[in-house]
């Protein structure tokens, strides 16, 4: 039975997918929005929402458990000052996920945007 086994285990172990999504977060807070494979890309949104929920509540716990996930000092500010107040007003659905016509080049995969909603 799968009880309690949910997410893509996308064919890493589980220390290289938290690195990944770790660093994937990182650009995506810091740009804005990256390019990436649609399972990564829907994975990545369960990984960043939450820390956009917590920068909402602004006190310094919640700076904390953000910086045991995000490890750069910039973009937390960054998180902190610019991007969680743009969601005050907002409940959830902080990002957004288009679906792009071409495939990568080397194995066909579909890509796709991942972008912070405006």
């Amino acid at each position: 039975m799968r009880h309690m086994k949910t997410g893509r285990k996308l064919n890493r172990f589980s220390t290289h997918r938290t690195a990944m999504f770790r660093n994937m977060a990182t650009d995506l807070l810091r740009h804005g929005r990256i390019e990436t494979t649609i399972p990564k890309a829907k994975e990545l949104r369960r990984f960043v929402e939450p820390l956009i929920t917590k920068a909402k509540r602004g006190d310094l716990a919640a700076r904390r458990q953000v910086l045991r996930l995000v490890r750069s000092q910039e973009v937390v500010q960054k998180l902190f000052d610019e991007i969680a107040p743009r969601y005050s007003e907002r409940n959830g659905g902080y990002t957004r996920i288009l679906k792009l016509a071409q495939r990568r080049k080397g194995d066909g995969t579909q890509l796709c945007i991942i972008e912070l909603v405006d």
